[in-house]
């Protein structure tokens, strides 16, 4: 494992020499979509350059090497959560992996009279897929709601949880607050009525160290381009013996056991019958590169890193009048979001822009939680593992500028 060293770490990432608006590039919209190390975009073009052919079927010899790679992958993946390799369904990110879920084992499962529950504070992908199930199978989604502070309100949570609840599913940490749920005390109040949990941990990947069989959650999703790897790609965590028992969410090539006319078709085991078609190869090796890099820098050095620079940025926000700060939750990590009475959060972040600040605006997929927050969105800084003091210090002159410009 490497020191933390964050000035050998920018370096890493090529397109932060780059400018914007011709200022140097300010990148704070992590939680957006991560920017990619140089060893990430050398795997995947290794790969391509010096062998590439489609997987699992061939018997030639770049054919047996990229299977080789792509399945080593998944194990990669799975250690860097804590599960075995044939828990590991390959989706196309976070959104496809819980519609997946939605409509494999949601169908299978869900019927008349029962009950899902989800919380305020869900991206809409965690909240859409569970609102048609719900509509198509006359079940009932029950919401439940946060704090002031911005977290998850846990004495109605307990108070949900009902024998009529058979799937439970909310955010590990939150894309628009920033807020860490409590995971661990969620999943364990939605057993005592046996219900299935998902969890989204498309922002909590990036920051947290997981284990998903010491959270002892059912479903676990990630997206690969948060955490430093490709487009394309995400990851569904599944007990094997969940996934086994669902029906294919998709059929066509390598899923399929058996095709007969006169018998019908017969599936793969989990994860292959899940995974139609060519899969997404170089992306999933990408991804593997990204999480090895992760690893080489040590992932208790990056939290440690990214809290300090996290406090910074919160110090440095309060100290610009008419700020207003939506989290005062005890855990939370890497977003900032706010609002400022003197200037529209798009005018904000526009102004940013010309300042070479790269920030998000809007109401982050997040609609029920801006009502919640009585805004119609937020000005969204982000923090990743390439950031600096110094760019916190462009960060709050840029923004003191644009105050002078709208105030």
């Amino acid at each position: 494992m490497s020191v933390f060293n964050p000035d050998s770490i920018r370096s890493d990432f090529p397109v932060l020499a780059q400018t914007m608006n011709g200022k140097p590039l300010v990148y704070l919209d992590t939680a957006s979509s991560a920017q990619k190390p140089q060893c990430v975009m050398d795997a995947m073009n290794g790969i391509l350059q010096t062998g590439y052919a489609n997987i699992h079927r061939g018997l030639y010899d770049f054919s047996q090497n990229t299977t080789a790679a792509f399945e080593k992958s998944r194990q990669t993946i799975a250690d860097f959560i804590g599960a075995n390799d044939r828990d590991i369904v390959f989706t196309k990110g976070s959104t496809e992996a819980i519609n997946l879920v939605a409509a494999s084992w949601g169908r299978t499962n869900i019927t008349s009279g029962d009950e899902i529950l989800i919380t305020e504070m869900e991206h809409h992908a965690n909240i859409v897929p569970w609102q048609l199930l719900a509509q198509e199978k006359g079940a009932t989604l029950k919401v439940c709601p946060i704090t002031d502070k911005g977290e998850i309100d846990l004495e109605a949570f307990e108070t949900l949880v009902t024998p009529k609840v058979k799937l439970v599913a909310f955010t590990h940490m939150s894309n628009a607050l920033g807020t860490i749920n409590p995971v661990k005390d969620m999943v364990r109040l939605a057993k005592k009525y046996d219900a299935v949990v998902l969890v989204d941990g498309a922002q909590a990947a990036i920051h947290i160290p997981i284990d998903v069989k010491a959270l002892e959650c059912d479903f676990y999703v990630f997206s690969g381009h948060k955490l430093y790897g490709p487009t394309g790609i995400g990851v569904l965590y599944g007990r094997y013996c969940l996934l086994n028992a669902m029906p294919p969410y998709q059929s066509g090539g390598d899923m399929i056991s058996t095709v007969s006319f006169d018998k019908g078709t017969t599936f793969k085991e989990a994860p292959a019958r899940f995974e139609a078609g060519t899969p997404p190869i170089t992306q999933a090796i990408g991804l593997a590169a990204a999480i090895d890099y992760l690893n080489r820098q040590g992932l208790a050095n990056i939290a440690r890193y990214e809290e300090e620079l996290y406090n910074t940025a919160i110090a440095a926000l309060k100290n610009i009048d008419g700020i207003t700060l939506y989290n005062t939750a005890m855990r939370k990590a890497s977003i900032l979001s706010f609002t400022a009475k003197w200037g529209h959060h798009a005018d904000i972040a526009t102004l940013l822009d010309k300042q070479g600040i790269a920030v998000r605006a809007g109401h982050h997929c997040t609609m029920p939680l801006m009502g919640r927050l009585g805004v119609t969105g937020t000005v969204r800084a982000s923090l990743g593992l390439y950031n600096t003091g110094g760019d916190i210090e462009r960060f709050t002159e840029a923004l003191n500028k644009a105050k002078t410009m709208l105030g």
